[in-house]
């Protein structure tokens, strides 16, 4: 069962790859959708892989990982800390990526970076938040 999904994520990944516009910016969302099947229930999983590779492409890794704390908290972290968070929640924190600012994860300030689109930050965040512990 895994063969044929890892395979079906491989293609998915290689055609959103293929069909990228110049001009900086997104203007769909790509997602990576994993079903798994026990024999009570079905999970389905899905992955925001846009915001993943807006975070590679920019200065985000400088800062911050996955699940360690460098500078700036591990998105894990992030995640766990507003996981009972309502949907409001993504604005606030695309807000905060392009503003930057301080105070919630302590005193050393987050860079701004307000070349960053609205939409960009939005899915760079929702991939952040999907990585719940």
């Amino acid at each position: 069962m895994k063969k044929p999904l890892i395979l079906f994520a491989v293609v998915l990944l290689f055609s959103a790859c293929g069909g990228k516009k110049s001009g900086g910016g997104t203007d769909s969302t790509t997602t990576t959708t994993t079903t798994t099947s026990t024999s009570s229930e079905t999970v389905t999983t899905v992955k925001d892989t846009v915001g993943e590779a807006l975070i590679a492409k920019n200065d985000c890794l400088t800062c911050h990982k996955v699940d360690q704390k460098i500078v700036g908290p591990a998105y894990n972290d992030v995640a766990d800390k507003y996981k009972s968070a309502g949907a409001s929640i993504v604005d606030t924190l695309a807000n905060k990526v392009i503003k930057g600012g301080s105070g919630n994860w302590g005193s050393v300030a987050m860079t701004p970076h307000p070349s960053l689109s609205t939409t960009d930050a939005k899915h760079m965040v929702t991939y952040i938040l999907q990585l719940k512990k």
